[in-house]
């Protein structure tokens, strides 16, 4: 059509450039103009979400577009259009498809993340984070797929290739694959969850914060983050403090002089036990008279809190509380010591 009107092919070229310019700015305007003060009216994230992360990638489809219409406008050899007009072809389908993946991920998986959000259980998110990896590898395996496809690669014969090297391939990932597998397994076991604090047996102490598709990220309590195989950690004896529930139980030692009234201790102790934050009333707490020490009378003061997370904090307010009660009601706290007696 413009042939009629310009007569210089390379003018021609840049003349749709130019109207492609002008057509996403024309775009651009829209977006700003209504669509997004539009979705700033609703009540829901999503739409904003999908303007946000849509914007760029649509915007890079339509000059991809327009500059694959331009290029017919040259007379370029068949071969260098030919490639020219794939790798044009390559890039249009990557947009695409990243923006077709932007906006499942945007409207699955937030509302998804909303509803485990509400529930009580982890075990949404761990499946979350599992299924998010899977369908992100498995979205890049299609598009690398279709884009050799377009390059006139043959697809067929690769598949099939890759079923006869599938053994070997097996053998080559047993690592990853059992990583994976291991994953899966610990998420469907319910061993652990996000948010569980665990002990494992080579001595780490931390919170889960992350179930992938081939680690597990723990955090320790000195802030530090410990990366583990799926496979190693399913093969690993976990202490989970979070299960069966979070309410843990505290355990607290003292110890006063001899010849302190038994019952009399157990009473200010108990009575200190209550007035803890985040105690919890069953299982009923328990003061425990345990030995008869070297320098003291030694007990022991059990109680559980609410949560696992409560634990540090209650042993220090009750160290506290214990105490003090004890140094008000003018009840000796001894220290080991030792008496020499030395003869004439």
């Amino acid at each position: 059509m413009l042939e009629q009107y310009i007569s210089n092919e390379y003018l021609r070229f840049f003349a749709i450039i130019f109207i492609v310019f002008i057509l996403l700015k024309i775009i651009i305007f829209i977006i700003e103009k209504y669509i997004v003060r539009f979705a700033k009216k609703t009540k829901t994230e999503i739409d904003d979400l999908i303007i946000e992360k849509s914007s760029k990638p649509i915007t890079l489809v339509v000059f991809l577009i327009g500059l694959r219409i331009a290029l017919i406008e040259l007379s370029f050899a068949e071969n260098l259009m030919n490639t020219f007009t794939s790798i044009i072809s390559s890039l249009i389908i990557l947009s695409i498809s990243y923006l077709a993946y932007t906006i499942i991920n945007i409207l699955i998986f937030n509302g998804w993340k909303k509803f485990a959000s509400k529930t009580k259980s982890n075990l949404d998110d761990s499946l979350i984070n599992l299924v998010h990896s899977v369908l992100k590898a498995i979205w890049i395996i299609f598009t690398v797929l279709y884009i050799l496809d377009l390059w006139g690669i043959e697809i067929g014969p690769f598949l099939a290739g890759l079923g006869i090297g599938g053994v070997a391939i097996a053998f080559a990932l047993q690592s990853s694959l059992g990583n994976i597998f291991g994953g899966v397994s610990i998420i469907l076991d319910k061993t652990i969850q996000i948010g569980d604090l665990v002990y494992l047996d080579d001595g780490t102490k931390g919170k889960i914060i992350h179930i992938g598709l081939r680690s597990t990220k723990i955090r320790t309590f000195n802030n530090e983050i410990i990366i583990l195989p799926n496979g190693k950690l399913a093969d690993t004896k976990i202490q989970n403090v979070t299960l069966p529930e979070p309410k843990t139980r505290v355990v607290v030692p003292f110890g006063v002089a001899y010849g302190s009234n038994i019952d009399k201790i157990k009473k200010i102790v108990m009575s200190e036990i209550k007035k803890i934050k985040n105690f919890s009333k069953e299982p009923k707490p328990v003061i425990r008279f345990l030995q008869m020490g070297d320098s003291s009378l030694n007990f022991e003061a059990y109680f559980y809190v609410n949560s696992f997370e409560d634990r540090a904090d209650a042993i220090d307010e009750a160290n506290t509380k214990i105490y003090n009660a004890l140094n008000k009601n003018k009840i000796e706290i001894p220290f080991p010591q030792l008496d020499v007696n030395l003869k004439k």
